[in-house]
This record gives C-alpha cells, structure tokens and sequence, in this order.
C-alpha cells in the first residue's frame, strides 16, 4: 500500500480504488463512503469526480442519491487491479478473504499478526460460522500455534461495546491494532476516529 500512497499522491484517492477495485460490483453513494473510508466529504467528492472522468466509475441516480459503481468496461481497469493485488500485502488479503465467509460487520487483527502479546489475535463480529473460521485459518494462516479467535454476533459485540467490556474495549482502545472491516462506524465512534 505505501508503493501506492506514494505513487498517487492522494490517500483518498488510494482507498477509494482499492475499495472499488476489489469490490467491482458494489455501488456506494457519497457520505457511506466517507463511512467506509474514513475520509473527508471533500476529498470524496473531489475524488471520486476525478475517478469518473478517466472512466474508471459510472454513477447513477437513485431514491435521491448519486451511487457510484466501478466501470468494469474502463480501458485501465485490468491493470489497475492487478497493480493493487500486487501491492496488498498478506493482511490485507486475508481480511478480504475474511470477509467473504459470512455476513462480517467487523474484523480486527492483532496477536500473532502483529507480533505482540493481545488476548486474541482476531476478533470478527457477524454472521459467520465458528467452524469455518477455524478451518480456514489452519489453511490460510501459516502459523506454529493455532490462531486465536473470538467471533461475536453484532447484538453481542455493541452489548460488550455499551457495558465497557474490559476484554473488547481492551483491543479497541489498542490503536496499533489493525481495523479490517468497520461497518460499525457510528456505534464505535468513541474508539475508532
């Protein structure tokens, strides 16, 4: 990711690619990608008008909203997905692996990815079944010891959120923790900016 920071001057810009890059049949509208991405409406809007006049997003009006949607059609869209892949690094991967193995609504790294002592090394908050999460990651994650994890439901996980749970407001008060999925933004607004 830092190739690309560095080689397209905007982080915004940077996000929003990646985001439709690796999510082609997505449409989003404005502020849920400031949501999503944790960006400036400013930057969005500017970005993604500058992303629609290459070519590489389409928009259309809908209850109201202008969605956008990756252009699968664009000339660069190939290339440009082949050079993100390329420069994701493993986390990155897993998580959008992840992410596609129920209906996730958060997922945070730590431990053993991190290299650091943590009372988890995943936490994933969702819909999704124990067993193939565990499953997947003795296939997926090369590691000497079994990755520890915690799944919780959403009604569960905004509980712990609300009581002050000292083991999850432990790993989100962590800010060297890695955030991969967040579709919590509002309910967890007071640890994660």
């Amino acid at each position: 990711m830092n190739i690309l920071k560095r080689l397209f001057t905007s982080s915004a810009r940077v996000k929003l690619m990646q985001l439709f890059l690796m999510n082609p049949d997505n449409e989003y509208f404005v502020r849920e990608l400031t949501r999503v991405l944790n960006e400036q409406i400013n930057s969005i809007r500017r970005e993604v008008d500058n992303l629609k006049k290459i070519g590489l997003l389409t928009s259309r009006a809908k209850n109201r909203k202008k969605y956008f949607k990756l252009n699968a059609s664009c000339l660069i869209y190939e290339e440009l997905k082949n050079l993100f892949l390329k420069t994701m690094d493993a986390k990155d991967a897993l998580i959008r692996k992840l992410s596609k193995l129920g209906e996730i609504e958060f997922i945070l790294m730590s431990g053993v990815f991190l290299k650091k002592e943590s009372p988890v090394d995943l936490l994933i908050v969702g819909t999704v079944d124990h067993s193939v999460i565990e499953s997947f990651l003795d296939k997926e994650v090369d590691s000497r010891n079994p990755i520890r994890f915690s799944v919780m439901s959403k009604q569960d996980f905004l509980y712990r959120v609300d009581c002050n749970d000292m083991f999850v407001t432990k790993l989100l008060k962590d800010k060297s923790n890695i955030v991969g999925i967040n579709k919590l933004t509002k309910q967890l607004s007071q640890f994660i900016s």
